[in-house]
């Protein structure tokens, strides 16, 4: 599998330097431990993928879209429910390895992808507020030597990743697709000139997505990631930190089935990464998703959901004191939505975030929050969320 393209990223002789200048600021980090982050781009719809089934409200928002019990959601605790094709991940919640924070996400308003996925991944609290990662400030605190401990899977290395400490990165990544939603309304646009039409769909290979995204076959493969993370993570000298990515979240129309197959791709990756790594490392390991926000409560009228605030965060491992859902809830009744349209954001990602590095990996808090998350001191690390290796 790995004569593919294999290759290494970033100096190591600037990881010795930033080292050098954090010397002390750690103990004993636990680098044995493994940390997996999955990034959904383009905004997942929590309330579809993590359903409060049970909310009168919640059937209001979403005439057509909300699921049931006749849907064959996967009830967890009489108010919320998994999505169906999330199914297979069940047996995890029942033993204590899966658990699920709603209305979670960055303090972020404004609504485009692209500053909103900047300040997820930067941890500076804004978009572009800093050129590297809070994974990689993170992994310079690790102490590593020259151990690569970081491994990107994707076409390229996701900010989150970018910075001093050198990156393991893998890639079998076929030509790119044009966006799903980016091809439907253009096709919107212009289906009204034939000629116009009859040009683009000759000359575009996800044409069939212009009249009829139904039509669009699904491509992606983030299983095959999954096995290559799990065979990498497994190894005595290989790295333990991997960021996975997916694409196509960011689910204005034809939702309920568009998430179906991305649901099922989910919950496929994270079974085939606990099968690989193994129970040993399983029980070691902790997988953290994440997406750059959440999608209005409300349903358009595209049967779909416009970008809105307050999404999901889903932690799975050995190492998740699972079986649960955390946070705070705001509800879903009039006075506790955004514009009357959006869930709030009540759980900061960062909370989560400087939970898995302070009792996962070990890293001393002041480091955190000095050097991984600045300025972060008013957002405290979520307690008991993980188990203490």
């Amino acid at each position: 599998m790995f004569d593919r393209r294999f290759f290494l990223k970033g100096s190591g002789a600037g990881m010795m330097t930033a080292i050098a200048a954090g010397r002390g600021a750690t103990a004993a980090p636990r680098i044995e431990s493994r940390l997996i982050i999955i990034l959904l781009r383009g905004g997942l719809d929590g309330l579809h993928a993590l359903p409060p089934y049970a909310d009168s409200e919640y059937r209001r928002l979403r005439p057509t879209l909300a699921l049931t019990m006749a849907d064959k959601v996967v009830d967890l605790d009489g108010y919320f429910g998994m999505h169906p094709a999330l199914k297979p991940l069940r047996p995890l919640y029942s033993e204590g390895e899966l658990l699920f924070m709603p209305a979670a996400a960055r303090h972020y308003r404004d609504q485009s992808h692209s500053e909103a996925q900047n300040m997820l991944e930067n941890g500076s609290g804004k978009p572009y507020g800093a050129r590297d990662g809070w994974l990689n400030r993170a992994i310079l605190g690790l102490q590593p030597g020259q151990r690569k401990l970081a491994l990107s899977l994707g076409p390229s290395i996701p900010l989150i990743l970018r910075g001093e400490a050198p990156v393991q990165s893998w890639d079998e990544s076929e030509p790119a697709s044009l966006d799903e939603d980016f091809l439907f309304q253009i096709g919107q646009m212009y289906r009204s000139d034939p000629l116009f039409l009859d040009a683009l769909q000759t000359g575009a290979p996800d044409a069939a997505a212009l009249i009829d995204p139904k039509t669009r076959p699904d491509t992606e493969n983030f299983t095959d990631a999954a096995t290559v993370t799990a065979e990498q993570l497994s190894r005595n000298d290989g790295p333990r930190i991997a960021v996975m990515e997916m694409q196509g979240w960011d689910t204005h129309f034809d939702q309920a089935r568009r998430l179906n197959l991305l649901l099922g791709q989910l919950a496929e990756g994270i079974i085939t990464l606990k099968q690989g790594l193994g129970q040993r490392i399983w029980r070691r390991t902790a997988v953290v998703v994440v997406s750059e926000f959440g999608r209005t409560a409300e349903e358009n009228d595209r049967q779909g959901t416009d970008h809105g605030s307050g999404g999901l965060a889903i932690m799975a491992g050995g190492a998740v004191r699972g079986g649960r859902i955390v946070g705070h809830w705001p509800g879903l009744n009039e006075t506790s939505l955004l514009d009357e349209r959006a869930a709030r954001s009540q759980n900061a990602y960062e909370s989560m975030f400087k939970a898995v590095l302070i009792d996962h990996l070990d890293l001393e808090r002041h480091f955190v929050e000095d050097k991984v998350f600045p300025n972060s001191s008013g957002v405290l690390p979520h307690k008991g969320l993980l188990h203490f290796s």
